[in-house]
């Protein structure tokens, strides 16, 4: 028999925006929501900010996850594709042709720019369109977060405070990166838009600000200390996501980050 009386948590409230709450305790979640206006007001909230998220990523919720960001890669070893590619090469050169055949590879070949923008552009549509499971730990745990990151990561993973921009930092967590683990942050605004940092090792030493757009989604990237980093977000925005992007790189630089 349930027990009516019992409080109605957060993720409770959660589960029923998504459709994913027990038949059972559906009643009793209403019964809540019409008692108590405050939370109702915070459930739409929720509904408005999915319907926002849904309209501009359904068309891609659907797609697989990029190999390049399966958790599986952060246990191989960082360089394995180099050895591939050079065996690749080798086998080029016995058998002749060599020099059209390395210019060739080398116009086709995306640059260390591109690949690295195109992983953080396939992690910031992955994940902006989750509504309870966008992270894996919560801005509300900012020192642990940062913490952790730095630890997995290698370098000082920095969480920036975005207030001033409007965005809430929502939390962080981590991803495969080109040659290692990558942190991945993520922030949004009043309205529900989001942001995303993402960062990992780079062979570029320090490399000013660059753009990149896929689809809706705006990108730049620059390197500093042998970190990439990309800040992704603001759709067709650019001006926008120039201010924020600036604002990451000023507290990055005091930080050490």
């Amino acid at each position: 028999m349930n027990d009516h009386n019992i409080p109605v948590t957060e993720d409770e409230l959660h589960a029923y925006v998504d459709g994913e709450l027990p038949a059972e305790r559906r009643a009793d979640v209403e019964a809540w929501l019409a008692a108590h206006p405050e939370d109702a007001e915070r459930v739409q909230s929720w509904r408005t900010m999915a319907e926002m998220l849904h309209a501009r990523y359904d068309s891609v919720v659907q797609e697989p996850v990029p190999a390049r960001l399966e958790l599986e890669r952060l246990e191989r070893r960082p360089r394995q594709w180099l050895y591939g590619a050079a065996a690749a090469v080798l086998v080029a050169f016995v058998a002749g042709g060599t020099a059209g055949w390395v210019a060739h590879g080398a116009a086709n070949a995306p640059s260390a720019f591109q690949s690295f923008t195109a992983d953080a552009l396939d992690a910031h549509r992955l994940y902006v369109v989750e509504v309870r499971h966008p992270v894996e730990v919560g801005g509300n745990e900012r020192d642990h977060l940062q913490a952790w990151l730095t630890r997995r990561c290698g370098w000082t993973v920095f969480a920036p405070n975005l207030e001033a921009s409007g965005l809430k930092l929502v939390g962080g967590r981590l991803l495969p990166g080109p040659s290692g683990p990558a942190s991945f942050l993520m922030y949004e605004g009043a309205s529900g838009e989001r942001y995303t940092i993402y960062s990992a090792k780079t062979e570029n030493g320090a490399t000013q600000m660059r753009y990149a757009r896929t689809d809706k989604d705006g990108a730049l990237f620059w390197a500093e200390r042998g970190v990439g980093y990309v800040v992704s977000g603001g759709g067709s925005d650019r001006e926008r996501l120039t201010k924020v992007a600036q604002a990451v790189y000023d507290q990055a630089e005091k930080s050490g980050g």
